[in-house]
């Protein structure tokens, strides 16, 4: 089976930032994707808020990302992956040109605005309709515009972007929103949003760049049409995650199925990292993906270089001393320096692990108490003991 030391899989921001970061690192990359190189930024046609950067085209800076991480030899691959397993504690990914077995693993698969479905949504993304308020609002200057949703982020984004937008409409197919009460109040008192209830588009149509949308009362049923300059869908937003089998199978997942992290992008599993929009989080934006990624693939260098330097002392040799230590206990940084001092006059050779910084090998280890000196032979344990002093260790040795 092929082995690999560090597997990204996806090509957005989030995943080709990774794969910078972990080549700058000196990892072994390999990065799965599935069509073209950006992720989501590719249905915006225009980007503002990329620091930096003026104005760019979406599909411009997912092009010049993936140059990037070419620029360090970044290895590409081609490939839809079908799911992730853990065999005798092994992380394998499975792809339709077959698997791979990856010391650590980036999820990186972004996530999909839901959309309507409806004639037209298709043909004029990124010409008049958007899923983004904050990527794209700006270009609605005193343009009347439609929100299409009724829960909290539709109705907010609907006040975000009066800013720019003259007149906004809410076309909701209930006759009130799901949003929450401080929402719906700001709403109603800012006079340039008007509901339009009990309603959903039939179609978008317009020469080139949205003129209008066809609307059906769903009560009545009556077909009217609504001129507007562009469209904004808020109707929900769903993590790519149908790799990863039953929600919570794999990972831990919160409500909706977003992947759930903390601030080194660390899953619940030892290992896989998650980075981008597909994690729980507050903004999903391309700043905040590259942010992920750059995080997530130092975490995992670092997880990396951990594990092979763990191994090579503790399950390679074979045969082997090892004493864990808290480096945050004075009385075990002085054992660890005392052992060490003896380990170096006797000729004894003692592995030093500090088992505050590596908490899972500990765990792996199935470690309740530190300190503790450890035999092992190929990795497998043979005895341990507590230690409180040299002579307790010295008495282990014998």
């Amino acid at each position: 089976m092929e082995k690999r030391e560090l597997v990204i899989i996806g090509a957005g921001p989030a995943g080709l930032t990774s794969a910078i970061y972990g080549r700058r690192a000196g990892l072994d990359v390999l990065l799965l994707e599935k069509g073209i190189p950006g992720g989501q930024i590719n249905v915006t046609d225009e980007i503002e808020n990329w620091p930096g950067v003026i104005h760019s085209a979406g599909s411009d800076l997912g092009v010049s990302f993936r140059k990037h991480a070419e620029h360090f030899k970044t290895e590409f691959r081609d490939c839809s992956v079908t799911g992730i397993e853990i065999r005798n504690g092994s992380k394998i990914v499975l792809t339709d040109k077959g698997e791979i077995e990856a010391e650590a693993i980036i999820l990186a698969t972004g996530a999909s605005f839901r959309k309507l479905g409806c004639k037209g949504e298709a043909e004029f993304t990124g010409g008049g309709v958007s899923y983004c308020a904050v990527c794209d609002g700006a270009f609605f200057e005193d343009e009347t515009i439609a929100v299409v949703g009724g829960g909290n982020v539709a109705v907010e984004e609907a006040g975000y972007l009066t800013r720019f937008a003259t007149k906004v409409y809410i076309i909701h197919r209930r006759d009130e929103f799901r949003a929450d009460r401080l929402a719906i109040e700001q709403a109603f008192s800012n006079p340039r949003i008007e509901p339009v209830w009990n309603s959903v588009v039939e179609s978008i149509e317009g020469d080139g760049l949205v003129q209008k949308l066809v609307i059906r009362n769903v009560k009545t049923n009556e077909i009217s049409e609504l001129p507007v300059a562009g469209v904004f869908v808020f109707v929900g937003t769903e993590p790519n995650i149908s790799y990863l089998g039953e929600p919570g199978s794999l990972v831990k997942q919160t409500k909706g199925g977003w992947i759930d992290t903390n601030d080194k992008m660390e899953t619940s599993v030892e290992g896989i990292f998650a980075a981008g929009d597909m994690r729980e989080k507050f903004l999903r934006q391309v700043v905040t993906a590259t942010g992920d990624g750059a995080v997530a693939a130092m975490a995992a260098y670092s997880y990396i270089t951990e594990q092979l330097h763990l191994r090579s002392v503790l399950i390679d040799p074979e045969h082997v001393f090892a004493l864990f230590t808290s480096s945050i206990d004075q009385g075990q940084i002085n054992l660890q320096t005392e052992t060490e001092k003896y380990a170096k006059e006797s000729g004894v050779k003692i592995a030093l692990i500090d088992g505050y910084r590596n908490a899972k090998m500990v765990e792996k280890l199935q470690i309740k108490e530190l300190p503790v000196l450890m035999e092992l032979k190929k990795g497998e344990i043979v005895r341990s003991v507590k230690v409180s002093d040299l002579a307790s260790v010295k008495e282990f040795l014998k």
